[in-house]
């Protein structure tokens, strides 16, 4: 069993005590470093090399997404869980705009945070349970005179019809009910939506469909 490498960084020693306790009674995760804050995580990072960074959101100096984005800018392949004692919709939004790997709240289980790190370190992305749902709400609220007419990344039609159903929180087979298709054409069209954005994921595809002014 290979041993995944953690720093972890909070502000409250209390708390990355508690954490790290945890996780040694986890086998294959190791923590070989820790930081107070957002600056001292990103010098532990470069010194350590730590296949996954454990960070709070919520810390002084540097906040955990401002390490996150400084992180994309120079160690962009760096796997990064986001931990928040807060379950904020903003701070999960601008999380996934700079490209974090995984998000969680602080009350997670031991078992929950384990393979949550264990998925993040193999190359998956862990997001909290209707997570295009909460994207969608964050859709909503945005100024509505974005410009239709030019279909932009080469989507056609239909998929922007596609994404903005994906952006209501719809699956792919109530997508298909609602545009009268097949289930499996609306998976061909998703994966053509993805490749065209070029993102990874359904959440992703939204959040760059919103900059693009498409939804």
């Amino acid at each position: 069993m290979n041993t995944v490498r953690l720093v972890l960084a909070d502000d409250h020693a209390l708390v990355r005590q508690g954490l790290r306790s945890l996780l040694d009674l986890t086998p294959d995760l190791r923590v070989v470093g820790e930081a107070s804050d957002g600056e001292e995580a990103l010098r532990k990072v470069a010194e350590l090399n730590p296949d996954v960074v454990l960070m709070d959101v919520r810390m002084p100096r540097m906040t955990g997404l401002e390490a996150l984005r400084a992180l994309r800018r120079t160690d962009p392949d760096r796997r990064v869980v986001l931990l928040t004692t807060f379950d904020e919709d903003t701070a999960l939004i601008e999380a996934l705009r700079a490209g974090v790997q995984g998000f969680l709240l602080k009350d997670v289980s031991l078992e929950e945070l384990a393979e949550a790190i264990r998925r993040v370190a193999s190359g998956q992305t862990l997001l909290p349970p209707g997570i295009a749902e909460r994207v969608a709400r964050g859709v909503a609220e945005l100024p509505r005179d974005f410009p239709h007419a030019d279909l932009p990344e080469g989507l056609t039609r239909r998929e922007v019809e596609v994404l903005r159903l994906i952006a209501r929180g719809l699956s792919n087979r109530e997508i298909a009910d609602a545009l009268g298709t097949a289930e499996g054409t609306v998976k061909n069209q998703t994966s053509s939506i993805l490749s065209k954005l070029g993102v990874r994921d359904r959440t992703r595809a939204v959040l760059r469909a919103m900059e693009l002014g498409c939804l």
